[in-house]
């Protein structure tokens, strides 16, 4: 768990500064843990990012942080929230995460995107951390890959700004460069 809360803004800190952040981020090993099945948690993460139990949206940002380090996506697609002693279903809309921000360093090729997610976390767009498009009616759903086959869904705003940069650019194709990697646009989901 990070000892220092994160940042309200990414335009304040260097990418240096970002890459530590991201490398201090320890989570509990979810993954490991194969806890009784308890039953429902009786929440929620809205498509917005907002978090609910009971129908009514959890206020505290601290709680909201702590669940999110313990959400893990089941092989069937679902989500739990894990400890090491009990397993409950969460509901989850859309993405359990929301990038609410993006900071923008380098041009083309060395081009480098640093998220900011709405718990607070940071993640890098890369080999690691990829980014999709998928497309539908109501238009572009970008989504970048954020830990334990879970992905944050792109902000319309953040979208704006991603799309901005990629129409800026001289490739060939439409798509973004983050840490050597290519995502082009329309990749299928």
């Amino acid at each position: 768990m990070p000892t220092t809360p994160p940042p309200e803004d990414l335009s304040t800190l260097s990418l240096v500064e970002i890459a530590r952040l991201v490398e201090e981020r320890r989570l509990p090993p979810v993954e490991s843990w194969n806890p009784t099945y308890c039953g429902d948690s009786e929440m929620r993460i809205a498509r917005d990012g907002t978090w609910f139990h009971q129908g009514s949206p959890i206020g505290r940002m601290p709680m909201v942080r702590l669940f999110s380090t313990i959400l893990r996506r089941e092989a069937d697609g679902g989500y739990v929230l894990v400890t090491p002693a009990e397993k409950l279903d969460i509901e989850v809309e859309d993405a359990p995460f929301v990038a609410v921000e993006v900071k923008i360093e380098g041009e083309g090729r060395d081009t480098i995107l640093a998220f900011r997610l709405n718990t607070g976390d940071m993640v890098v767009a890369g080999e690691d951390h990829p980014l999709r498009f998928e497309s539908r009616d109501d238009g572009p759903h970008p989504y970048l890959m954020v830990r334990g086959n879970m992905e944050a869904l792109v902000a319309r705003s953040v979208w704006y700004e991603l799309a901005n940069l990629a129409l800026a650019s001289d490739d060939d194709q439409t798509g973004l460069w983050s840490q050597g990697v290519f995502f082009p646009f329309g990749t299928p989901a």
